[in-house]
């Protein structure tokens, strides 16, 4: 999808508002292409879920989210494709075919398009306070867009760098199609904006494939852990009692459960993908690429199995080996022998325990206690079967980190059997590492340049304003 095509896909699709008011599958009645379409409350509901259709990735017969679970995983050397090695695993990024850019700068119309719509309705055409409800649901999403544009496509690890993300704030048209290019700064400004009105304003409750304020902090946290500026430590921690002490979730007494048993309606889900109607019936399903392998086969590679060891995790995320060496089914979604179902296609943004773990690293991150942040861990551990009486190995590894650097690892390690092939915080908490410590886990880095992927080639085609492409790559 080349940029000028992208950029108007709001003229051609009515912001792609492929949904109606309750069910984000089903069209709408009216397909008219036109931001008039924003009439009242209930207009600017389907118009929303038109906008949560977009960042499902969603098509009429299935959500597309896997792209968020694999390619990060691939980046970080845990995850591959059984058939052939992929550009992403061996971090070729100038060869990648990770398709974020496109998918992201559709999302961003869709939710510009619906932030425009409703401020120009007078108040009275909502009922209460569902008019900012709304407005803070679309800054979410735009948040999460440009941060994903950020994290991919800009250097978020150098807080002084020109190269941050194309930051779309209006409707785009061919009028305004020509934009620089924000710095990394202003980029992590505009993003905890629109986040910090997303917890003044979102909903305090909704179902969990819908945005709340609690997700607002959620994501405020993954931002700020990114940008990680000596004063961003403090606020993470607070965040992070703030949804552990105070907001309805609550983590999974049994961590298999989410995924194998309870799936979106589990206590510890903060934000979640839910299926369309009927999608584990596709032949090509996400499920059937885990098993038994449709188009293609994902597999879990032997550093995932290696780090596991015999953490209990092991038994249910990683399964038997293939017969090519170093490949392993995996089992985190779809169990060896398991029918595809609403509970295998689900897909997990944001949950609670990304939020423990988020602040047992800034614990360390700020100065703080190494005994509180192995706390914090162990609550974690705990909830899969691993505690001091256990005495298994990845319990008894967190202890013996008694420095920052080496818990720091612990952590992430942590972060990798937790969040694996969710939504890309084993990459991201990866490169927050130092340098070094990242070329020894993933041997094929050999310069930050690999930490980001290029911008494509038809942005400087269609925006010749953009700016610079990223560090060693070309614009040609």
């Amino acid at each position: 999808m080349n940029t000028l095509y992208r950029y108007m896909t709001f003229v051609m699709l009515m912001l792609t508002l492929y949904a109606c008011k309750k069910e984000l599958g089903v069209l709408p009645k009216n397909a008219k292409v036109d931001a008039n379409t924003i009439l009242d409350q209930g207009t600017a509901q389907i118009a929303l879920n038109g906008a949560y259709y977009r960042f499902a990735n969603a098509t009429i017969t299935k959500t597309a989210w896997q792209e968020h679970e694999l390619k990060p995983a691939m980046l970080a050397g845990y995850m591959g494709m059984y058939s052939s090695i992929l550009a992403e695993e061996e971090n070729r990024n100038d060869r990648a075919s990770i398709n974020y850019w496109a998918e992201t700068y559709v999302l961003l119309n869709a939710t510009n398009g619906v932030i425009r719509g409703v401020n120009a309705l007078p108040d009275a055409k909502f009922t209460g306070t569902r008019k900012k409800e709304i407005i803070a649901e679309a800054r979410f999403l735009r948040a999460y867009a440009h941060f994903k544009l950020l994290t991919f496509y800009g250097e978020w690890y150098k807080p002084d760098s020109e190269l941050g993300a194309l930051l779309r704030d209006e409707l785009s048209t061919l009028s305004n199609i020509p934009k620089k290019r924000s710095t990394v700064q202003q980029s992590y400004d505009y993003i905890l904006a629109d986040l910090d009105e997303v917890i003044a304003s979102a909903p305090a409750t909704a179902p969990t494939h819908y945005v709340t304020k609690w997700a607002g902090m959620a994501l405020k946290m993954r931002v700020l852990m990114c940008r990680g500026a000596a004063a961003d430590y403090p606020v993470i921690i607070s965040l992070a009692n703030t949804l552990i002490q105070s907001s309805p979730y609550q983590l999974e007494a049994v961590a298999e459960d989410v995924f194998h048993k309870n799936g979106l309606a589990s206590k510890e889900v903060i934000l979640g993908v839910k299926p369309q109607a009927n999608q584990e019936k596709e032949t090509y399903s996400r499920s059937a690429q885990y098993f038994p392998g449709a188009s293609s086969l994902y597999v879990a590679k032997a550093p995932l199995n290696t780090l596991f060891g015999s953490d209990p995790r092991k038994s249910w995320i990683i399964g038997s080996a293939r017969p090519k060496a170093g490949y392993y089914y995996f089992t985190k979604y779809m169990k060896e022998g398991g029918v595809s179902s609403a509970l295998t296609e689900s897909y997990y943004a944001l949950r609670l325990t990304e939020i423990y773990l988020l602040k047992a690293e800034a614990i360390v991150r700020s100065g703080g206690s190494l005994g509180d942040a192995k706390a914090v861990v162990h609550e974690i551990q705990a909830k899969a079967g691993i505690t001091a009486l256990v005495n298994n190995t990845s319990y008894l590894a967190v202890e013996a980190a008694n420095t920052p650097a080496t818990l720091l690892v612990q952590i992430f390690n942590e972060t990798v059997k937790s969040l694996i092939a969710e939504d890309g915080m084993e990459w991201l908490a990866m490169l927050r590492l130092p340098f070094d410590t990242v070329k020894s886990l993933k041997p094929t880095i050999t310069t930050q340049v690999q930490y980001i992927l290029p911008v494509p080639k038809d942005e400087f085609l269609y925006n010749p304003i953009f700016g610079e492409q990223n560090t060693g790559y070309s614009k040609n």
